[in-house]
């Protein structure tokens, strides 16, 4: 199976990086309007016991989406452990009930905001955690998270257990009415935000902060030794993911109209990361391939009530068995690993 799925993945590689520039941008706009079409899909395999289709694909689906794609740059990227990501996203959720209940500022006013905030609290996080690492750093960052939740909890200024309700929706853009009974604007407006993260995690991957994650990821102390920043490329990689959450924050919370802690608790932060673990770490389609199936699957299957998650839990078990990189690993990671295999059959004393 795996090896099916290597040569299939390694053929699709080749397909793209011999194409010309004209048909790798023909792709990417079919593709890009096919995901704007989604909405439209009525497909009795498609809609879920619990809602319809196109709730889904705002929320879980392209929540987690996008959600995924700013902790692969903390997790995947630069190899930090982050379990209390969904603070992030309650920071910006946070902001936008506060700001859009209590000041006459609209959805677009406070973006920038909530945004600027999360990134705030990326850099509190990030700053007094530069010199931990691994399982100790889960740890402080799993704290953060609570932290975080319970400061809103036994906060009655925010609403404290009740939560915040009554929070306003975007005004109307490009014709589009952002309504609670039409998912579809916040669809359109989660995925257009989503498509520019990714540009911007790939501009970003190809360029000197890219390399210096990967460098910091492969190993800490040789990232140093050859000259790389390792504090502040471990600083914005808190920064740009906290932002992407924050981003998502704001939209979740002006699309549902209500929220309390409870919806910012730690399982948010494991899902989140198995979307990341479950894809391919540090590749980031197959983060988005992972976030797209975990998102899915448990509202697919929810006709099976609690036995959900226990089948849902079996079925990840089973593929990390059979996939312990994930669906989609790094390809670097994965060359690395075949010439190793090579060189143990072989005998070989070196790669070559």
């Amino acid at each position: 199976m795996s090896k099916v799925t290597f040569n299939l993945r390694d053929k699709g590689a080749q397909f793209w990086d011999k194409s010309p520039r004209w048909r790798r941008v023909l792709l990417s706009v079919i593709f890009i309007a096919i995901c704007y079409a989604l909405p439209f899909l009525n497909n009795p395999i498609l809609n879920t016991p619990g809602s319809d289709f196109q709730s889904v694909l705002f929320y879980p689906v392209g929540m987690y989406v996008m959600m995924a794609i700013g902790l692969n740059i903390v997790v995947g990227k630069s190899g930090l452990l982050d379990l209390g990501y969904v603070a992030f996203f309650a920071i910006g959720a946070y902001t936008m009930a506060v700001l859009g209940t209590k000041t006459s500022l609209n959805f677009w006013e406070i973006l920038p905001i909530g945004v600027g905030l999360a990134m705030l609290s990326g850099v509190l996080l990030g700053t007094p955690t530069l010199r931990l690492r691994g399982d100790y750093l889960a740890i402080v960052t799993m704290g953060f998270g609570e932290i975080v939740r319970i400061v809103a909890v036994n906060t009655s200024a925010i609403g404290g257990s009740r939560g915040i309700a009554g929070i306003p929706t975007p005004p109307p853009a490009f014709k589009a009415k952002f309504t609670i009974l039409d998912p579809k604007p916040y669809y359109w407006l989660l995925l257009t935000f989503t498509l520019l993260i990714i540009w911007m995690v790939r501009r970003l991957a190809a360029r000197r902060p890219g390399r210096a994650w990967d460098a910091i990821r492969q190993d800490d102390d040789v990232a140093q030794l050859m000259g790389i920043n390792t504090r502040r490329s471990k600083v914005w990689a808190f920064v740009l993911g906290a932002a992407v959450a924050g981003v998502g924050g704001v939209i979740y919370a002006s699309q549902i109209l209500s929220i309390v802690p409870d919806q910012f608790n730690l399982n948010v932060s494991i899902l989140i990361l198995a979307c990341v673990v479950f894809g391919g770490i540090g590749n980031l389609w197959g983060v988005i391939v992972g976030a797209v199936i975990l998102a899915f699957t448990p509202e697919r299957i929810r006709f099976l009530s609690q036995p959900r998650i226990l089948v849902f839990g079996m079925a990840l078990v089973i593929m990390m068995n059979l996939r312990p990189d994930g669906m989609l690993p790094k390809k670097k990671r994965e060359h690395l690993e075949a010439d190793w295999d090579h060189v143990e059959e072989s005998g070989e004393g070196e790669i070559k």
